[in-house]
């Protein structure tokens, strides 16, 4: 029994050894002995880019976000961005993961907003994705990623990949599927290969299919998920107005990104309340928002020569890289900027948009 026990201090006391060297996430210090290796899970990789990047600016947003490339944001902001995007994110998330990278004191927040990540969610710690305590940097948060065996394994793999030896074989092997931590590259965390096939991903037939598919009457249910205004306006005070009001000397870029107009002409026609709801939430949004200076509101919804354009999306609100590409020219030239004075103006054009829209208008 003595001789168990401490071969099982061994073993943890080694992994706990390995994994403070290596490093995986970069979570005390940035890769110096070993090659930096990252992971496209972002809820996990996130806690150590905080610790280890140097940045100015962070770029929050969900999928319609998630493949910029911080070298693009870089290049066309004249910053030193921090993506830190999380796919399908609620609020909550965003909120939980901007505030502590706020503890590095940036000056600047670009934050794209879904009208939908405002939705009750269970309390942060009930999330079994995102490591909370590692993010706060806690004893419980740093324990637990030390003795980690899954991290000594992707630690292990780090260090075999460092042996110039074994380099070209190990980074063969490299693969989400086996490792974890199979990048790089910062700048490759969630962003498309340099050989994908845009054409096929981004294309009217797509766009067109994925209308047809949300709003047939088996599924168009899902057009009315998450559509009380009281708990939507209740959630973004808690959230979005909670963080922006405690960090008065942070500047706050939020822009609405361009969804297609079929997200809008679907709710149009199959959920009519539901349409109705998000601009009423919308307009609290914007008004919300209009009173706070250190805030600038870009809406980007009504920008018709991209949303009519059917060819620009995948489905029906997530639009190709070409159009991330505008976007950030567009924050860049301060292009689409609501008004303060007249903070619904923009959202008033996409109404009469979507008013106007005539399915005829598209290929059938």
């Amino acid at each position: 029994m003595v001789r168990l026990l401490g071969a099982s201090g061994l073993i943890v006391v080694a992994a706990a050894a390995l994994n403070f060297t290596v490093d995986p996430l970069q979570f005390f210090r940035p890769a110096h002995f070993f090659a930096a290796m990252y992971s496209q899970d972002s809820r996990l990789q996130d806690a150590g880019l905080i610790r280890s990047q140097d940045f100015d600016t962070v770029f929050m947003g969900t999928s319609l976000a998630i493949h910029l490339r911080q070298s693009d944001i870089d290049r066309t902001l004249g910053v030193k961005s921090l993506k830190l995007a999380l796919n399908g994110s609620s609020s909550r998330e965003q909120v939980f993961v901007l505030a502590a990278a706020l503890e590095r004191h940036p000056g600047r927040v670009l934050w794209e907003v879904d009208d939908w990540i405002f939705h009750d969610v269970p309390d942060i710690d009930s999330n079994v994705y995102l490591p909370a305590d590692l993010y706060r940097g806690n004893a419980r948060g740093v324990a637990g990623y030390l003795l980690s065996g899954r991290m000594a394994r992707e630690s292990a793999w780090i260090m075999a990949r460092s042996i110039p030896p074994l380099q070209p074989v190990v980074a063969r092997l490299t693969s989400d599927a086996i490792f974890k931590f199979p990048i790089s590259s910062v700048d490759d965390i969630n962003a498309l290969r340099p050989d994908f096939d845009v054409a096929a991903a981004y294309n009217e037939k797509r766009a067109i299919t994925a209308f047809r598919h949300i709003t047939d009457p088996v599924r168009r249910k899902y057009l009315a998920d998450d559509t009380d205004y009281d708990m939507k306006v209740r959630v973004f005070e808690r959230d979005a107005i909670g963080l922006i009001a405690s960090h008065p000397d942070v500047r706050f870029d939020i822009y609405l990104p361009p969804y297609s107009i079929l997200q809008w002409v679907a709710m149009r026609d199959a959920s009519p309340g539901t349409l109705n709801s998000v601009f009423k939430f919308s307009a609290y949004f914007c008004r919300r928002l209009a009173a706070f200076s250190n805030v600038r509101l870009h809406d980007f919804r009504s920008v018709s020569e991209v949303t009519h354009d059917l060819n620009n999306y995948a489905d029906v609100i997530h639009p190709s890289p070409a159009v991330d590409l505008e976007v950030l020219s567009w924050l860049a030239e301060g292009k689409y900027l609501v008004d303060r004075a007249a903070p619904v103006a923009s959202l008033d054009r996409l109404k009469a948009q979507v008013e106007a829209y005539r399915l005829e208008d598209i290929e059938r």
